[in-house]
């Protein structure tokens, strides 16, 4: 049985060396498509394309992963830019918030990590903090601090315990988007997770980068809805998903 296809997005760095050439490349860490492969799925890049081609991307794969880096433009919220915010990523910001907009309206199952979690949350109308301290000390380290889980929320139901995580990010969810519930915070009240609750199509975000971890639940869980939303059947069910 075919696995479930999970999409990824990824950005395009102005020039990258091989060998003798300088070319722009599109890429994305590989822990992203390893956490995938490891969670079940088989994994496809989505580099920028027009935002007007989201729809007919999305139908060629069964799930979606938003992944992180830089910051959101602040005009996607109506915000003034804050000097500490990072310069715009335009291409990008245009094609991952069409591919949400297109994911939320067909159903296909979302997660976003990091700055995927903000990009759904500003996507759904909500806004964002600009700056906060303590989620990025040493510049290019992740760190870890414990998040807790909001009872009876899909992540609660998934992870229910506080559970140490790697984060890097130096901006949060301030006014949720429409519809959407916390379903984690840091021990400071930083918003770690989001989702659209039950019975809505499955679309979790998640502040902290869970491809930098072994634990596989979240991601086997996107597989898990992708796979019931796939014309080929459902992959493995979560307990055989493996834990850390």
């Amino acid at each position: 049985m075919p696995r479930p296809l999970i999409g990824i997005t990824t950005y395009v760095e102005a020039s990258t060396r091989y060998g003798v050439w300088d070319l722009p490349t599109s890429l994305v860490p590989a822990d992203y498509h390893a956490l995938v492969q490891a969670a079940g799925g088989a994994a496809v890049l989505l580099p920028p394309d027009e935002p007007g081609r989201a729809a007919e991307v999305l139908e060629r794969v069964d799930g979606l992963v938003v992944a992180g880096g830089p910051d959101v433009d602040p005009v996607h919220y109506g915000a003034e830019r804050d000097p500490r915010t990072g310069a715009p990523a335009t291409v990008r910001d245009a094609w991952e918030l069409a591919l949400l907009a297109a994911a939320l309206d067909s159903g296909t199952p979302v997660l976003g990590i990091c700055r995927g979690m903000q990009a759904l949350n500003v996507a759904l109308g909500g806004t964002l903090v600009q700056h906060i301290d303590g989620h990025a000390d040493t510049p290019g380290i992740a760190g870890w601090h414990p998040v807790r889980p909001v009872a009876g929320t899909r992540y609660a139901a998934l992870v229910p315990e506080e559970a140490e995580v790697p984060t890097y990010h130096h901006q949060a969810v301030d006014r949720l988007g429409r519809d959407l519930v916390v379903s984690a915070y840091a021990l400071d009240g930083t918003v770690e997770a989001i989702e659209l609750p039950d019975p809505a199509p499955w679309v979790v975000g998640v502040q902290w980068h869970p491809e930098r971890d072994k634990d596989t639940r979240v991601m086997a869980a996107l597989i898990e809805a992708a796979g019931a939303r796939s014309p080929y059947g459902t992959p493995r069910t979560l307990t055989a998903a493996t834990t850390g």
